[in-house]
């Protein structure tokens, strides 16, 4: 119950926050079919990831950005890249966008240039169902034998130095692990003990796991979701007008009922 009050609350807050004034269809810009090359981890469920029934990538994000396409009359193609080389290579102008999740921070603003945000959420801590060793954050940092997995350079991981551990970012309590699944994987099979997450991506792990995984404690600060360009992108403009559009017109409600409410993981 304090998972489901506090997702709803991030969305209520989301949309309370982040709703712009309205903007209608015939304001948008028309981008001439120009090929937009937009880069994603496939790693980030529910926002973005590889179907397991099909093989087909699929989730929110996915559903944006293939809305703005259409409202702004560009050609998407998308390309993979890991999360270590992902801001750098938008920084590079090897592709024209990024998403997976990323949340806006001033210190990324040095490489790369945000969009509006299109989302707002909150971390949780993700355990296994049968966990009882700890049951908040001033447990589990009590509790000197867990142990956190994180990919490097990522919110979670920086929360999990920060707010849970000492500072220490070389604490050997946080294994480092290349993709948010393969940390997900660690803590099922007992490789590591808690798992950091957006609220909305945590959700979707506890209803797919039939009571394997669950949330303990009380969700930490809010996070801003964007879509990262290279610095000075004339693509951020027509971007950000799509996303207002989006919210006014309830697009973005939508997405967030289809997929953080309706749709279960392994269907």
């Amino acid at each position: 119950m304090l998972f489901r009050r506090s997702f709803f609350a991030a969305l209520a807050l989301a949309v309370a926050t982040l709703s712009p004034a309205l903007t209608s269809a015939a304001d948008l810009p028309n981008l001439k079919g120009r090929k937009v090359v937009v880069v994603t981890e496939n790693a980030y469920p529910p926002l973005q990831f590889v179907d397991p029934s099909s093989g087909t990538a699929i989730g929110w994000e996915y559903d944006a950005v293939n809305e703005m396409a259409k409202r702004l009359n560009f050609k998407v193609e998308y390309q993979n890249a890991s999360w270590d080389a992902m801001l750098q290579a938008v920084s590079d102008r090897q592709y024209d966008f990024g998403m997976t999740g990323i949340t806006i921070k001033e210190e990324r603003k040095e490489k790369v240039d945000f969009s509006d945000p299109y989302m707002r959420s909150q971390q949780v801590m993700l355990v296994r169902g049968d966990e009882a060793r700890f049951t908040d954050a001033k447990s589990f940092k009590a509790f000197e034998k867990g142990l956190i997995g994180a990919q490097p350079g990522t919110s979670p991981f920086y929360t999990a130095v920060y707010e849970l551990l000492d500072g220490n970012e070389q604490n050997p309590r946080i294994k480092l692990m290349e993709t948010f699944g393969a940390t997900m994987q660690a803590l099922k099979t007992g490789d590591v003990d808690l798992v950091l997450s957006d609220s909305f991506a945590g959700k979707a792990y506890v209803e797919a796991s039939n009571g394997g995984l669950k949330i303990i404690g009380e969700p930490m600060g809010a996070e801003d979701f964007g879509f990262v360009f290279p610095k000075g992108s004339d693509l951020i403009p027509p971007i950000n007008a799509a996303i207002a559009a989006m919210k006014a017109d309830g697009t973005m409600d939508a997405l967030n009922q289809k997929w953080f409410v309706t749709y279960k993981m392994g269907q």
